[in-house]
């Protein structure tokens, strides 16, 4: 059986270089950056998530990438939440659509999404430990709605389970959320994968529970449990023989369509993420200054004008082919000028910068 690579890749491909690390937060090899979930999501546009989808499956192909870790569908309800950045939206119904369409676009590349991070994640904070304790109710209308609405109608190959408790019981370890609700409701025939580390030391528990794939993988401990449970009785033999059949069966749906002929232009990528950024954009306010006057003298102050800041952090940090700045577009206009305001670096106050950036703002108009 040929081995085959995932990578992280909600907002981007994040494949890693030989030498990677257990958790792959290494460099990754060069990428286009698209707009992160939070801001894509502003578009309302299921046809521009399928396409976002297909560019990036085609890159997978290029990069031989047999799953793409994303898109991440849980629900926005903490402001802290490290995660938001990735995730789609507070409205269920508007997650499920998008989420529905972009994994449409992926796998018409013949490559896999793994749907995440199920179920209920929702905060950062002992994200390993933390328990989130929902009624029912609330659970189906807001939780799992969208998770529902993308595997019924999409098919994603993977669905990814999360590190938190659910009413009491690990994500990696609920057979009511893996097999009785993601199976047997929503009809899901994939593997479920855990987030990296998210497999408990119950890892024959785990396997019952409908929890087929452990990431990352040579924790010998865990796999000499599903040995011993199979030869001591306590585990059937055709619980691991289905988690193996559906891996395998993922494995060969990407090795029988393989194509590493393809070649990714990047420039190509690139406007395409431009346009989708553009069409994501939301303007909440204008006070008469949109659209600018050609003969407008315009200043730009600070320094994320040049070398922006973007994406977020941790595992969908793309390690961008290109990047470009507010002030590249402008910078030849001839009535645009810039101050540099503050620097990036430390949090000291720097008071010649902010003279030249009050100056040099007093004479835009």
């Amino acid at each position: 059986i040929e081995p085959v690579m995932v990578s992280d890749g909600p907002c981007g491909i994040r494949k890693q270089a030989d030498a990677a690390d257990h958790l792959g937060l290494n460099a990754s090899v060069p990428a286009t950056s698209y707009p992160t979930g939070s801001c894509m999501a502003c578009s309302f546009d299921r046809a521009l998530f399928r396409e976002s989808g297909v560019t990036l499956g085609h890159a997978c192909q290029a990069e031989q990438l047999s799953v793409l870790l994303g898109p991440a569908a849980n629900i926005k309800r903490s402001p802290l939440c490290g995660r938001n950045f990735e995730y789609l939206s507070e409205d269920p119904y508007l997650t499920g659509e998008l989420a529905a369409s972009y994994i449409d676009g992926v796998q018409s590349q013949n490559v896999g999404v793994s749907l995440k991070h199920f179920a209920v994640n929702n905060q950062e904070y002992h994200r390993m430990s933390s328990d989130s304790v929902v009624d029912e109710r609330t659970l189906r209308e807001i939780y799992l709605a969208g998770f529902e609405t993308a595997v019924r109608r999409a098919k994603p190959w993977t669905v990814m389970c999360s590190y938190n408790r659910v009413n009491g019981t690990y994500a990696a370890e609920n057979k009511r959320l893996l097999t009785e609700i993601l199976r047997d409701e929503w009809g899901f025939d994939g593997y479920v994968v855990s987030d990296w580390g998210a497999t408990t030391a119950e890892r024959v528990k785990c396997l019952e529970a409908g929890m087929d794939l452990e990431m990352p993988g040579k924790n010998a401990a865990n796999d000499r449990q599903l040995v011993e449970a199979v030869q001591n009785g306590t585990m059937d033999e055709k619980v691991l023989d289905t988690a193996a059949e559906r891996i395998l069966t993922v494995v060969l749906k990407y090795l029988d369509h393989k194509k590493p002929e393809t070649v990714i232009d990047f420039e190509a990528d690139h406007e395409k993420a431009r346009k989708i950024a553009a069409e994501s954009m939301v303007l909440l306010k204008n006070d008469g200054i949109l659209p600018l006057k050609k003969d407008a003298k315009v200043a730009f102050v600070g320094e994320f004008a040049r070398t922006p800041r973007f994406q977020g952090g941790g595992s969908s940090h793309i390690n961008s082919h290109k990047v470009t700045g507010a002030w590249d577009v402008v910078k030849d206009w001839g009535n645009i000028t810039f101050a540099e305001g503050y620097g990036d670096q430390e949090d000291v106050t720097d008071e010649a910068l902010i003279a030249e950036a009050v100056e040099k703002a007093g004479k835009a108009q």
